[in-house]
């Protein structure tokens, strides 16, 4: 009998565990360790930071949805990973041995690397369901006495999608309020520019995103760098080509929303010859760490190179469909190695981006992720908001009842009219 650990229990881990449980015969034990009871659909966290969802509505109790599938789970959070003897410390001390080992743990959010940034210091943030709850709860406040609102993405950042989204939802919330008027709104970015995303752009994105951010008056710094942030202050240098300053830009604001850049969890970077000195696992291409075999990874946590150097440090993001490629991949390898067999399978490494604009929406596709491309496209429309929706509440349901139906290749791909990927 093998035991199967995975570490982390988000979109990538909950997935994993669903589709692991599936793979492998009865005999072998699966668990995961995740952080505090509730699982939370993290792409809905704009959507909570401005009144339009309560947090309750996007988060379920783990624990009785994997207990109907005979998967164990543990909420107190992994204090360390100790890959040399195969196993885990927990926090509450105790040591859980593994055979095989899943890291799915998600990023650590990186918001001490600009002072001031964060919502222990003057921005909020959507990258947890907790901290969108902060961000509406600080809103209602904003919308009591208006004025200006700052979103972006600091150096380093790698997911761009939520802070587009949350940019234009605000701008459609407030429009929605009579208050827009009331609220000039910029846009700050690492991007070399609009339409980037840590992707060297898909299609015609850049012409795409200008257009709805010019429509809804919203100004925008590129190639910028957030030095500080002061109590309703942003300061901002603006870096042109060659890496030069451009400009100095203050940026007086009474609520902003910033991503930080990732880096690994400290359970997982600390272990030695595990990951990259960002801290993310080092896979190859079957998901597997090149050092510890035992060990998969998927999801943000994984390392992967940015798609190209550019003059601000970006990073690459990791969709939701690339990570249920990750999930379907290691499945497959352990199944294979239980069974005496070599690992084979690969994930495909595509993006694919549904991005709710408020009151329309933008997808995005690039297969594969990095250039050139055999497919580059880009759309907007409501029916991509409306998409969007279908997916959160799709994939709710998918993690209550442990359906391991790949939820991209049956239904979005169509959706999008995109045929299955290989």
């Amino acid at each position: 009998m093998a035991h199967i650990v995975i570490l982390g229990a988000g979109i990538g881990g909950m997935s994993a565990a669903y589709e692991i449980r599936a793979s492998l015969p009865k005999q072998h034990r699966v668990t995961v360790v995740g952080e505090g009871p509730q699982f939370s659909f993290t792409p809905s966290n704009p959507w909570v930071a401005v009144g339009w969802r309560e947090s309750t509505a996007i988060q379920i109790t783990v624990q009785p949805h994997l207990a109907n599938k005979g998967i164990e789970f543990e909420d107190g959070g992994a204090e360390r990973v100790v890959p040399e003897e195969n196993h885990l410390l927990l926090r509450d001390g105790r040591r859980l041995d593994y055979d095989y080992l899943v890291i799915t743990t998600g990023p650590r959010l990186a918001f001490d690397e600009v002072p001031g940034l964060g919502p222990e210091g003057h921005t909020h943030s959507v990258c947890t369901t907790p901290h969108a709850s902060e961000a509406w709860a600080s809103y209602q406040e904003f919308l009591k006495d208006p004025g200006p609102i700052v979103v972006g993405a600091a150096a380093g950042a790698s997911c761009f999608g939520p802070a587009y989204e949350f940019a234009m939802i605000v701008d459609a919330d407030l429009r929605k309020r009579k208050l827009r008027d009331k609220v000039p709104m910029t846009y700050v970015s690492s991007e070399p520019y609009i339409g980037h995303m840590g992707l060297g752009g898909v299609g015609d994105s850049k012409t795409l995103l200008e257009s709805e951010l010019r429509q809804r008056h919203i100004k925008w710094i590129v190639n910028a760098k957030i030095q500080k942030v002061e109590p309703g202050m942003m300061s901002v240098e603006e870096m042109d080509s060659r890496g030069q300053l451009h400009a100095n830009h203050e940026l007086p604001f009474k609520f902003s929303m910033v991503l930080p850049a990732f880096t690994g969890v400290d359970a997982v970077r600390s272990a030695k010859d595990l990951c990259n000195p960002r801290g993310f696992v080092k896979i190859d291409a079957h998901q597997r760490n090149p050092a510890y075999p035992n060990i998969y990874s998927a999801g943000v946590c994984v390392a992967i190179p940015p798609v190209e150097v550019t003059t601000v440090p970006t990073g690459a993001p990791k969709t939701g469909f690339m990570i249920e490629s990750m999930v379907t991949a290691i499945a497959v390898n352990i199944a294979a190695e239980l069974a005496g067999k070599p690992p084979e399978a690969v994930a495909t490494w595509n993006a694919i981006c549904l991005a709710d604009m408020g009151d329309t929406g933008a997808a995005f596709v690039a297969l594969p992720q990095i250039p050139p491309r055999n497919v580059t496209w880009a759309k907007v429309g409501k029916w991509v908001h409306l998409a969007k929706v279908a997916y959160e509440k799709y994939f709710l349901a998918k993690m209550k009842s442990g359906n391991t139906e790949p939820l991209y290749e049956k239904y979005v791909l169509k959706l999008l009219g995109i045929e299955r990927l290989k």
